[in-house]
C-alpha cells in the first residue's frame, strides 16, 4: 500500500491507478491498465526461452549417438588385419557419418510448439 502524500488517499492492489490520476488536477485523457500481451502468451514465450530443444530434438540426438556407436561397433567387427576389410573401411564409416548427419539435423530442427 502506498500513501499518496499530496491527496491523502491510500491505494491498494485492487484499485486501479487511474482512480488517483482522476483526482489529480491534471488528469490524463486515457489510462490503459491492460497489457497488450496476454498471460498465456507470456508463459509460451518464457517456456520457449527456457528450453532451446524440444522432445523431438532430444530423441533425435539420442538416436544419432546410437547410430554413431553402432558404426564404431561395426568397424570393430572387421576380421581383417588393422581393420582393412569391408566393415572397417566402408560400412562402418558410412554408418558413423550417417549418425553425424542425424545429429546435425537434430540440432537444427525447430522444436514443435
Amino acid at each position: 500500500m502506498a500513501k499518496d502524500k499530496q491527496y491523502g488517499s491510500t491505494l491498494t492492489r485492487d484499485e486501479p491507478a487511474a482512480k488517483t490520476m482522476a483526482t489529480s488536477p491534471v488528469a490524463p485523457k486515457t489510462v490503459s491498465t491492460r497489457s497488450s500481451v496476454t498471460e498465456s502468451t507470456r508463459r509460451d514465450v518464457a517456456a520457449a526461452a527456457a528450453m532451446p530443444f524440444g522432445r523431438q530434438n532430444y530423441i533425435l540426438l539420442l538416436a544419432g549417438i546410437g547410430i554413431i556407436l553402432a558404426g564404431f561397433f561395426i568397424m570393430s567387427l572387421d576380421k581383417e588385419e588393422f581393420g582393412f576389410g569391408f566393415l572397417g573401411l566402408t560400412l562402418g564409416p558410412i554408418v558413423v557419418m550417417s549418425g553425424f548427419v542425424v545429429e546435425f539435423f537434430a540440432i537444427l530442427v525447430k522444436p514443435k510448439a
